[in-house]
């Protein structure tokens, strides 16, 4: 089916077509938003978030990007949504730790990205955890060139930037995480 009869269908409501549109991004969707959350649990929360927006703001699709890149569009907007409303919600939180930090290996994030072989899930922690520390820009052009591999065009027309400016972006974010696990492995050796 073309992407406009696809289109003309979800706006008409068509629920078969919105369930077969559904099992088409859903892993898409999942997968960047556990790239940048880190986090099945709210992953899954924002793949249910992310279509039903769709759904409610179908209607409001001109069109102008491809369905996949709106998609997109979509799941990192709502992912970074979530990460600021958790940020947010830190700030009036106790302390974590009085006596001290967490040692780098605690702080690890808790899940496998689906993407990651299980004999390199350790590493793959570790390189999640300083995906994390990115700026969230950097870490949402990472993810979706990495994880989801968009190539840099897709990318701008995702975050609504110059292809020059994703270029730029992952060429900030490959420095930083080579400081960052730089760092982690000069502390850990």
């Amino acid at each position: 089916m073309s992407e406009n009869s696809t289109i003309e269908l979800l706006k008409g409501g068509d629920r078969t077509a919105f369930r077969d549109f559904f099992e088409e991004y859903k892993d898409r969707v999942y997968n960047t938003s556990l790239g940048i959350l880190q986090n099945r649990n709210d992953a899954e929360d924002i793949v249910q978030e992310v279509f039903l927006e769709i759904f409610r703001s179908i209607d409001n699709f001109r069109g102008e990007s491809s369905l996949s890149t709106w998609v997109y569009r979509v799941t990192v907007n709502k992912s970074l949504e979530h990460i600021r409303k958790s940020k947010r919600k830190k700030r009036f939180a106790f302390v974590e730790s009085i006596f001290g930090e967490k040692s780098e290996s605690e702080n690890l994030p808790d899940f496998n990205h689906p993407g990651v072989l299980l004999e390199n899930s350790e590493r793959s922690a570790i390189l999640f955890k300083a995906i994390d520390k990115l700026k969230d820009s950097q870490k949402s052009a990472f993810v979706l060139s990495k994880v989801e591999g968009l190539s840099n065009k897709e990318i701008g027309e995702v975050m609504k930037i110059s292809e020059s400016s994703v270029e730029s972006l992952m060429h900030r974010a490959k420095e930083n995480l080579r400081k960052i696990l730089g760092n982690y492995y000069k502390n850990n050796s």
